[in-house]
């Protein structure tokens, strides 16, 4: 009963709203609803955007234009998360109510820092950003390229002409090989916590099914129960890594409480695969897709960096996220008042005319592609944007010098999530599968 009350105030009610909204035209709304845009959603990114920087909707303000969505990211007049005291009773009460287990984080809970503001945020960030710094990520190349030949020599060795899946065989063990490692967490449960994750990933979402609720919860309740047993463990037996820094963290900002080491391992482990499990499968598709594009690469092997930031802008791992206006504002000129709730789309912003001349094509050479917004921008930029990119242009660039002729076998398969955008199956042939050329005849 706990359960369907949190579902039906967390999301039933949701999602009533979004079918409503639907039906009476509102662009956002059809994103959410609608499985052809949802799969596609950049005509209708250019529909919002068209009528204006920020554009009022029957679910909240949208802002698609790539400078709105960078001064939301940017401005300390937003913030992450609901405020409670700022809800009528009724509301708070139903908040209140419908508050997660105790013993669960999820990236929408508070402790997160995808919902936690300063000063909490800032005192969260700052013990773990070492992690992530750039001269801390470039001494993981040496790992990476390690783990990278690894993987693919286990695809060399399948059968010949056999079909495999680039997702589960490649593009998720990959990153999450890498951040066990670094995070102390052992390689066996490298599988487990990616079906974890998928499971989890649809409560970055909003208007889910009770059934998805149910599946996201229980995934999040078995990681939360793992956790809790492994920080017990490194308090008897600490390693070298990150989690057993926190774990035995004595100094001036005082310990972590298990809830606040629960929010920071979890978002350690989103921040170290998820973004990039996407990005290495939609680079494979579009480098499949684009034979012009890898012959470029092919060509000047120096472009492989900005091909990863192209990726980024062209499909954007992370689709869209929320602010909360925390005073009186206005962005690009539009008034915002207090209270008012923001989608920051950056699927669209990253697709902006303005700022990216004939956005809807797949450039490796544009000048400009690191402008994007794919790690979004301010005090929230993401912690594993150097982690990401490092795997994205080691893990693309020896696959593809490994199998040249790497091809799909079949049509690759979106995840149904909304947020976070990517394959969950993409099936390839290793070798191509065209006939050989004859040999010369003698003359």
């Amino acid at each position: 009963m706990k359960t369907r009350i949190r579902w039906i105030g967390r999301h039933g009610v949701a999602r009533v709203v979004i079918g409503r909204a639907h039906r009476r035209g509102d662009l956002h709304a059809r994103i959410l609803s609608d499985p052809a845009a949802r799969a596609d959603p950049y005509p209708t990114y250019d529909e919002i955007r068209a009528r204006g920087p920020l554009v009022p909707g029957q679910l909240m303000m949208q802002a698609v234009s790539h400078q709105a969505v960078t001064d939301i990211l940017r401005s300390d007049a937003f913030a992450v998360g609901f405020d409670p005291e700022a809800m009528p009773f009724l509301a708070r009460k139903l908040f209140t109510r419908v508050a997660a287990d105790e013993r669960i984080v999820g990236p929408i809970d508070p402790p997160s820092l995808l919902v936690t503001n300063p000063p909490d945020h800032t005192r969260y960030r700052r013990l773990v950003s070492r992690v992530f710094t750039a001269k801390a990520v470039e001494a993981l190349r040496g790992r990476v390229e390690e783990r990278t030949a690894e993987l693919l020599d286990a695809m060399a060795a399948r059968p010949d002409g056999q079909p495999l899946d680039l997702v589960s065989e490649f593009a998720s063990l990959l990153p999450v090989t890498v951040i066990a490692e670094i995070l102390g967490v052992p390689l066996d449960m490298r599988k487990q916590f990616l079906t974890w994750g998928s499971m989890a990933a649809p409560v970055l979402d909003i208007g889910l099914s009770y059934q998805q609720y149910v599946e996201s919860e229980t995934a999040l309740e078995q990681m939360s129960d793992w956790m809790y047993g492994h920080f017990e463990k490194l308090r008897r037996e600490p390693g070298d890594d990150i989690v057993s820094q926190l774990v035995h963290l004595d100094d001036a900002s005082g310990q972590l409480d298990n809830r606040e080491l629960l929010a920071i391992a979890g978002l350690l482990l989103a921040a170290g695969f998820e973004t990039t499990v996407n990005l290495l499968g939609s680079g494979a598709v579009l480098l499949i897709e684009n034979p012009d594009q890898r012959a470029a690469l092919e060509a000047d092997p120096s472009l492989w960096a900005n091909a990863v930031d192209e990726i980024l802008r062209f499909e954007s791992p992370v689709q869209a996220t929320s602010r909360r206006s925390i005073r009186d504002t206005e962005v690009c000129g539009v008034p915002v008042p207090t209270g008012s709730f923001v989608t920051a789309m950056i699927g669209g912003a990253n697709r902006d005319p303005e700022v990216f001349p004939d956005p809807h094509t797949f450039d490796v050479r544009r000048s400009n592609a690191k402008e994007h917004l794919a790690f979004s921008s301010g005090a929230h930029y993401c912690l594993g944007a150097s982690l990401a990119r490092l795997e994205g242009e080691i893990g693309l660039r020896r696959l593809f010098e490994r199998f040249p002729d790497l091809s799909l076998a079949g049509k690759p398969s979106l995840r149904s999530t909304r947020t976070l955008r990517g394959f969950d199956q993409i099936p390839v042939h290793l070798n191509s599968n065209r006939p050989a050329e004859p040999e010369p005849h003698a003359v």
